[in-house]
């Protein structure tokens, strides 16, 4: 049975202005001219230039109090920061990636279609390769299993085949250009590229017969059962062929989607080391110049005072109105945008100090960003905003603002170190082992725990992922 009732409950909302200064925010300094720009497009009260004089904006209202408030940001865009401490230490590929593509050519999809036009194939064939290019990931391969591509062309195209029609026109697909594109896995991959190559040498040859027949034990670097296996002379042999392998593209797709990637990362802070003091400044694209227009205000005042009470003219006071407020809530949030940049990277360089006067890396303290929350008096939300697509200009060069924050690890002597030192020193134990006989991470953390640092094995196998560096019997070299 359904019952009536009525219940209270008390949440809190973001206002439009504190929603439009979170996105603000979040902007990147190569993106904000942009930003200002569409608002200057769509807002007529918006101007760029200094203000006159206060009496310009003695009628504005105040809204700065609404963005000081300590906001509950999660309660908007819900991120989980539960794991940003590891995230801080370097970049997160889970993360948002900003990077711009810019269309240069055709796209892959375009280039292979253009191909497969020159095969002259029937219109259900026809049909079938461009079902199978459409299939094609952005890194060249084709991981749907021809059978549900097969289900997929009688659904949607009502065309009935098998997957022995489908193996014969891959067949054809895999001998465009670039080399190795629409393999189904990596050792088919390489085998299309080295199949392609235009001098069959004898180091092809044995590169093959490694792909062909001795995958797993190349992938595992079993390099003594390899030699057995392919009956090979000597070890130079297998070198001369693993040298031809890495020469190859794994990921034949990213090379000729005819998509270029750029990143720019611009600073967003200058910080300069006079004599010992540190000065920082705001890049002066964070700071703009923006002002109300003087003609539409005056406008307003002249509707304002009219007597004119129609309707018509109301909604002209309205609209007129609503194009005011919008800029001043512009302005405001941008304002508030370069105090908080301002705010947290102050906090930031109080925090870290040391390194900032000498660059050195294992000067760097653990930092979260509840450390800079609490120092700054703001929700760790902002601040992750502003670290997740900031960066500083130093005199060691520009590093973004995720590069400060590590989590901590306690040293025999109690002392606590950033893990970004810990995983210095790791890395450095690596890059001097005998690549003969790598360096276990159980050998790995005795060496750690020599030099003072308390870690499990498992945190050092976390570690070196974080690297990217392989297990020791990955690394180990002929």
């Amino acid at each position: 049975m359904q019952k009536l009732g009525l219940t209270q409950t008390l949440s809190q909302k973001l206002s439009p202005q504190q929603i439009q200064f979170i996105k603000l925010l979040q902007i990147p300094t190569v993106e904000l001219d942009t930003r200002i720009e569409e608002e200057l497009e769509i807002n007529p009260a918006l101007e760029e230039g200094k203000e006159e004089s206060a009496e310009d904006t003695s009628g504005e209202e105040d809204f700065e109090d609404s963005y000081n408030e300590d906001l509950d940001i999660g309660d908007y865009l819900q991120d989980d920061y539960s794991g940003y401490k590891m995230q801080g230490d370097g970049m997160n590929p889970d993360e948002e990636d900003r990077e711009m593509p810019i269309a240069t050519s055709a796209s892959l999809t375009e280039q292979l279609e253009i191909q497969l036009g020159y095969l002259g194939l029937d219109e259900p064939k026809h049909q079938i390769g461009l079902q199978l290019i459409g299939s094609i990931e952005s890194d060249g391969y084709i991981r749907r299993d021809l059978e549900a591509i097969v289900n997929d062309l009688a659904f949607s195209q009502n065309i009935e085949t098998s997957t022995e029609e489908l193996e014969v026109i891959l067949r054809k697909i895999q001998s465009f250009d670039p080399p190795g594109i629409a393999a189904r896995d990596l050792r088919e991959c390489l085998l299309l590229q080295l199949k392609r190559k235009n001098e069959q040498t004898k180091e092809v040859k044995i590169a093959t017969r490694l792909i062909d027949e001795s995958f797993d034990d190349f992938t595992k670097k079993h390099y003594d059962k390899i030699i057995k296996k392919l009956n090979l002379e000597n070890e130079e042999q297998l070198k001369d062929a693993i040298s031809v392998v890495t020469k190859l593209n794994p990921k034949p797709g990213s090379s000729a989607s005819g998509m270029v990637k750029t990143q720019y990362l611009m600073p967003d802070f200058i910080l300069t080391n006079n004599n010992g003091k540190l000065e920082l400044s705001l890049n002066s694209r964070n700071a703009p110049d923006l002002k109300i227009s003087r003609s539409y205000s005056d406008m307003f005042d002249a509707y304002d005072k009219s007597d004119k009470k129609d309707k018509k003219l109301k909604e002209t006071i309205s609209f007129v109105k609503q194009k005011l407020d919008s800029a001043k809530w512009f302005i405001d949030a941008i304002k508030q945008r370069q105090q908080t940049l301002l705010n947290t990277m102050r906090a930031i360089i109080d925090f870290q100090f040391d390194f900032f006067q000498e660059g050195d890396e294992t000067k760097l303290r653990p930092m979260i960003l509840k450390d800079i929350a609490n120092a700054i008096n703001m929700d760790i939300s902002t601040v992750s905003r502003v670290a997740n697509s900031k960066a500083v200009q130093t005199e060691f060069g520009i590093f973004p603002l995720k590069y400060f924050f590590s989590e901590g690890i306690t040293t025999e002597s109690g002392e606590d170190v950033s893990s970004r030192e810990v995983k210095y020193t790791l890395k450095e134990f690596i890059e001097n082992e005998n690549k003969k006989k790598p360096l276990s991470d159980d050998k790995l953390e005795k060496l750690l725990k020599d030099k003072g640092y308390n870690i499990a094995r498992r945190t050092v196998a976390k570690y070196r992922e974080q690297l990217n560096i392989p297990v020791a019997r990955l690394r180990k070299e002929l």
